[in-house]
């Protein structure tokens, strides 16, 4: 039944998907910009494929892109099942999967990133990317703040123009 909806209502996953994706990435490139964070998750993405920045920077941004939108996709099918989509539904929402993202991916990225170094065992020759560290700190001590900005207008956004029925 979700999987139906979804279906019926592609073109609201697909629109509000991309709107949400890049109020998030301008959110986070605009962090990175004025010297608040370092955290660039297209590049990190980027460089699990390719060890050239230029081709890590862009392919990045496509699987990036391609992420927000099955994230978008997520987003509607738990508005779905919730029976509506709200603001603060989708901000509540937003909020939790920038926290998750602090609290559990960026942890872990370093033991499945093939060119991240970890905390413990430092860069290499191969592993030369810096570990995000608890919540990012290490990527900026304002890293946390936008990393949960970023991910709550995206949730809000979705929460707002989603219409389930």
């Amino acid at each position: 039944m979700l999987w139906q909806q979804a279906l019926m209502n592609w073109d609201q996953v697909f629109i509000w998907g991309l709107a949400a994706t890049a109020v998030l990435t301008s959110v986070l490139y605009g962090s990175q910009s004025m010297g608040l964070s370092r955290l660039s998750l297209p590049f990190l993405f980027g460089t699990f494929f390719f060890h050239d920045r230029s081709k890590a920077s862009v392919s990045g941004f496509v699987l990036y892109l391609i992420g927000g939108w099955l994230f978008a996709l997520l987003y509607f099918l738990l508005f779905a099942a919730l029976g509506e989509a709200t603001w603060w539904a989708g901000t509540i929402t937003g909020f939790v999967h920038g926290l998750f993202l602090l609290t559990a991916f960026l942890p872990i990225l370093p033991y499945i990133h093939p060119r991240m170094a970890t905390e413990y065992d430092g860069p290499t020759s191969r592993r030369r990317l810096e570990p995000p560290g608890f919540l990012g700190l290490n990527y900026g001590r304002r890293t946390p703040m936008t990393t949960i900005a970023g991910h709550t207008l995206y949730g809000l956004l979705l929460g707002f123009g989603y219409q389930i029925g």
